[in-house]
């Protein structure tokens, strides 16, 4: 095949027109700055060190647009700098520093120890609060989960599971998906280690009027101490049980004639305490048929069970409360990772991958708000990798009249932009003050 040949028969020509291909990322970009989220960042960062630095925003909200877009590393942030249609619609990438400057202003602000990591702790407990406060809930569910994040970098340190990376704790409100706090923690950080403290920080990030009544985690946070404080502060929980020596014996002492049917397998409970905890509560256990194994004698069945102070609901109820953060956390911190790029950290320091992690969080709550709020019922269901496809991804011509700037669409997708839009004024002008930080 001749170098003037093609397999298909159209033609390829140049123009100087402001073209974007991701018209609708506009739409998100729209929400941020009404959201007066670029102010609130440069308000709690550290300023640049110099008249000539870039302020906070500016290396922030890049990001933000471009882990909302689909973007999974630094580099991706040059396909927002080359767009030029976008960048002429959006005031927020007016200026935009190169992936490199990025990367470095990750690793200096991160290395300050009350700096960037601190400040972006506030803005998020910021957007969170006024997320909520939108919200007509007033008691919710709080779940926390630690994730392994894999990463091949020098000073990453190897996790329980045998790879290096890292492991952060997040915290989320099983109501409305949204994360409440998060901790970016070492990848050989013990995960029993500061569960207590991490649910009272959780807490302190609530806004006033609304409260957290109930707490549900894995066998991490089975400690007295938390099950105490749960008590004293009057909140139900149902943590997963750790198969301690005692734990074991309780679930022995159950009477076989205990154990119901129950999904693929049976469930019984019994009443249990620890040397440490100020009231005894329920142990529930799940137990399914084991496959024998020839070479070893493990009894015939596998168990899994949890500790509860729910009260006045049979075992299957309780269990099945419990088994809804599978959704309300694991699957929405898988939601973090692979569908904001949070699986992969960019940078060689642990501070600087902190810091980018932040970022991560930050934008998975404002998307969530926007989708939430401002594209409507019809989305809230929806994934992030569809909205990309169905809406960020729309290409628009951007033409000048005047002194009006216009964003020309597919005609078929005019009356969803001018609802979104809308739909985004009208909340902004509601009286969602942005709370103060803490």
């Amino acid at each position: 095949m001749g170098s003037s040949q093609t397999v298909l028969s159209f033609q390829l020509a140049g123009t100087d027109e402001s073209l974007t291909a991701q018209g609708g990322l506009a739409l998100f970009g729209e929400y941020l700055h009404g959201f007066g989220v670029g102010d609130l960042i440069d308000r709690e960062l550290p300023a640049p060190g110099s008249a000539a630095g870039y302020s906070p925003s500016v290396h922030v909200l890049p990001l933000v647009l471009a882990l909302a877009g689909g973007g999974r590393t630094l580099e991706d942030l040059r396909v927002l700098r080359r767009d030029e249609g976008l960048r002429t619609l959006l005031p927020q990438l007016n200026e935009m520093p190169s992936s490199d400057a990025t990367g470095d202003w990750l690793r200096r602000i991160g290395a300050k120890v009350s700096g960037g990591l601190v400040g972006l702790q506030h803005v998020n407990g910021s957007v969170f609060r006024r997320l909520l406060l939108s919200d007509e809930g007033v008691d919710y569910t709080l779940d926390i989960d630690a994730t392994q994040i894999v990463a091949e970098k020098h000073e990453a340190h190897y996790t329980y599971k045998g790879e290096k990376g890292y492991m952060p704790m997040v915290g989320h409100i099983a109501e409305l998906g949204v994360v409440i706090g998060h901790e970016f923690r070492e990848g050989n950080a013990a995960p029993a280690a500061g569960n207590l403290e991490f649910l009272q920080a959780c807490e302190r990030n609530m806004p006033k009027g609304k409260r957290i009544v109930a707490v549900r985690a894995d066998s991490a946070a089975y400690q007295a101490a938390i099950f105490n404080w749960c008590e004293v502060t009057g909140k139900v929980f149902a943590i997963g049980a750790d198969q301690d020596a005692a734990v074991k014996a309780a679930i022995a002492g159950i009477p076989e004639s205990d154990w119901k049917t129950f999904r693929d397998g049976e469930i019984a409970e019994t009443i249990h305490c620890m040397n440490k905890t100020d009231k005894a509560f329920r142990l529930i256990v799940l137990r399914r048929p084991r496959e024998q194994d020839l070479f070893e004698d493990n009894g015939p069945y596998r168990y899994h069970a949890i500790a509860s102070n729910r009260a006045d609901e049979d075992a299957a109820t309780t269990m099945q409360w419990y088994c809804k953060r599978g959704d309300a956390s694991e699957n929405r911190i898988k939601d973090l990772k692979i569908g904001f790029g949070m699986e992969y950290m960019p940078c060689g320091t642990f501070q600087a991958n902190a810091t980018f992690f932040a970022i991560g969080v930050l934008t998975y709550n404002l998307y969530l708000g926007f989708r939430s709020v401002v594209l409507g019922k019809e989305w809230e269901r929806t994934q992030v990798q569809t909205v990309r496809w169905r809406l960020f991804q729309t290409a628009g011509k951007i033409v000048r009249h005047g002194r009006q700037t216009f964003l020309k669409i597919n005609s078929t997708m005019l009356a969803v932009f001018t609802a979104i839009r809308e739909r985004c004024a009208r909340f902004m002008q509601e009286g969602c003050v942005m709370p103060e930080t803490s």
